[in-house]
């Protein structure tokens, strides 16, 4: 049974047992090591996928304590208690607002979990849906009641989610502030999926460990509470509504309108060493008629939004070979990745082929029969970049991973590099060349200068990325980048070149993912012997990506907004497909 932390216990629920986690609930890891206690209590960290809970739980009896009449933050006059109502009424509008950018479409049949004392419900009501709220609280039930009384539709059911009837009958779900109180996130989800209908969609507001107060106050920080259980983050929630069974995911700043006097009251109940004074004395010092003025912020939380997928019978890895004057290893290469068999996965093979001189173009074609292989003529060769962006449109599997047509990689490490993706342990995953014991980047025979150049100039734009985008890479130019499909959603890609490296490792920071840096063995390749990297222009092309990324504001919503309304375009008459997978 799905237990959501109640407000007010059952006396036949009553127990002082603390349930304790003997495994993480993303990635199932026994690896739960403590980290430090708020108020008693042990937070543990998950040395696999970063989930952090509290473990043992608090048992229902001081669930039941904490939860009382007067959990929910309310205002000391009628005036400020209607001040907290329009500011939750303000949360609920910007909440609805991403869920119908989302959808592409307003109303249907939604249902909140843990609905509280109704805002968010009457508010979508407002916009055409047809609501149910679920809340475990009796008192907060007949608050929502009384509210939405004088609209209809609605219904209101006084228990827990396992209480809502049916299947597949809601177009949205909606779980603000609630699976970080839940015991299960993950039966959860498993349960909202039972409830929504194929492509519903799901809406999640919770506290971010990504977000600036978590990294600023580190274990001082506001959202650790005995009612939280789990802590998310950007990647271990992703990671969670893939493996229930969700799709399409995309992250926004969880936004939230508040006053002056909302915040106080706030740290007034929460005591914050260092902030609750300060927030007391803003109070104190802002004029009284400005001390209710809403504004909006974004302090700790995120949203992320996902809709409902089937769950796949087996999990296929889509591989893309970009190809252009490799006639010496292509063949060889390429019958050896068909070769290659993987437990518990199926493959297949996206061959970009982009107008070789060479004969590499009549090699790839004795493949176009081969059922596990598509391949992409393409007429005019515009870079890597450009080839890759044409094989990834044509991908169908769960996992992503791209692979050069030479011997620089070796496909036997493929087995290391999908190994967090299927144990969900990471969404994207880097094949790094600085592992092991020795140094595996860049030397040519013959041209030690030109290596020592390389080399440097590896780790000044590797800084450059880690500065800009505060992360801590070592290899992020890498060929082998291994994701999950779902990880290209929303998001929209542009460079031709061999900046699309930069493009695609960026973009993938900015959604929120951050990789996983596996050693894997490498032969570096000479000009010699067919690399193709410009010394001189490909510098200028990675620099003007990472301005262009780094001062434009990135929101992937708007791609998804404009892929929706974008007149479809003719077909390419530059690039010819062959081969169905």
């Amino acid at each position: 049974m799905i237990e959501i932390a109640p407000a007010a216990i059952r006396p036949d629920h009553a127990t002082e047992v603390r349930p304790m986690a003997t495994e993480c609930v993303v990635c199932r890891s026994p690896r739960l090591h403590y980290l430090f206690s708020v108020a008693g209590y042990r937070i543990v960290r998950c040395d696999d996928c970063g989930l952090l809970s509290t473990n043992p739980q608090p048992s229902d009896d001081e669930l039941g304590r904490i939860y009382a009449s007067d959990y929910f933050l309310r205002g000391r006059s009628e005036a400020s208690q209607e001040s907290v109502e329009r500011l939750k009424s303000r949360t609920a509008g910007l909440y609805l607002d991403l869920i119908e950018r989302y959808r592409g479409q307003r109303g249907g049949r939604l249902l909140e979990v843990g609905s509280g004392e109704g805002d968010f419900l009457v508010s979508a009501i407002e916009r055409g849906f047809k609501v149910t709220g679920v809340e475990y609280s009796e008192h907060a039930c007949a608050m929502a009641s009384k509210k939405m009384a004088s609209r209809c539709p609605f219904e209101i059911i006084c228990g827990e989610i396992t209480d809502v009837p049916g299947a597949g009958i809601y177009e949205v779900c909606v779980l603000s502030d609630v699976i970080e109180h839940v015991r299960n996130p993950r039966h959860l989800l498993e349960r909202v999926h039972e409830l929504l209908c194929p492509g519903g969609v799901i809406f999640i507001a919770t506290p971010s460990l990504n977000s600036w107060s978590a990294r600023l106050l580190k274990n001082r920080w506001m959202e650790f509470k005995p009612e939280h259980l789990f802590y998310f983050d950007s990647s271990t929630l992703q990671t969670l509504l893939i493996d229930g069974g969700y799709k399409d995911i995309i992250e926004q700043p969880g936004t939230k309108s508040l006053n002056v006097g909302y915040i106080a009251g706030h740290f007034a109940r929460y005591k914050v060493r260092g902030l609750s004074w300060l927030a007391d004395l803003v109070y104190r010092l802002t004029p009284t008629k400005l001390r209710h003025k809403p504004f909006h912020v974004v302090a700790s939380g995120m949203v992320q939004l996902a809709r409902r997928a089937d769950h796949p019978k087996r999990h296929r890895l889509s591989i893309v070979v970009p190809v252009f004057n490799e006639a010496r290893s292509f063949s060889q290469v390429f019958n050896r990745l068909l070769a290659k068999k993987l437990n518990g996965l199926e493959t297949e093979f996206i061959v970009v082929e982009s107008n070789s001189n060479d004969g590499t173009r009549e090699q790839v074609l004795r493949y176009s029969g081969h059922p596990k292989v598509k391949i992409i003529l393409q007429n005019v060769p515009r870079g890597k970049g450009y080839a890759v962006r044409a094989g990834l449109s044509q991908v169908t599997g769960d996992f992503v991973l791209i692979q050069d047509a030479d011997f620089e990689y070796d496909i036997e490490d493929y087995e290391a590099l999908l190994e967090p993706l299927l144990r969900n342990r990471a969404a994207f995953v880097l094949g790094a060349r600085h592992g092991g014991s020795t140094w595996k980047m860049r030397q040519f025979e013959n041209q030690p200068v030109v290596a020592a150049i390389l080399n440097q100039a590896h780790w000044f734009f590797t800084g450059l990325i880690n500065i800009c985008f505060g992360s801590s890479l070592k290899d992020p130019f890498t060929m082998y980048k291994v994701f999950r499909r779902d990880c290209l959603y929303g998001i929209r890609f542009e460079c031709d070149r061999f900046d699309f490296d930069w493009e695609l490792v960026i973009n993938f920071l900015r959604k929120g993912y951050r990789p996983l840096e596996i050693p894997v063995n490498y032969r570096s390749r000479s000009f010699s012997e067919g690399k193709k990297v410009s010394i001189f222009y490909d510098p200028i092309t990675w620099l003007r990506v990472l301005i262009r990324l780094r001062l434009s504001s990135f929101d992937p919503l708007c791609e998804i907004e404009r892929e929706r309304e974008a007149i479809p375009e003719p077909a390419d008459d530059e690039q010819l497909i062959i081969g169905q997978t």
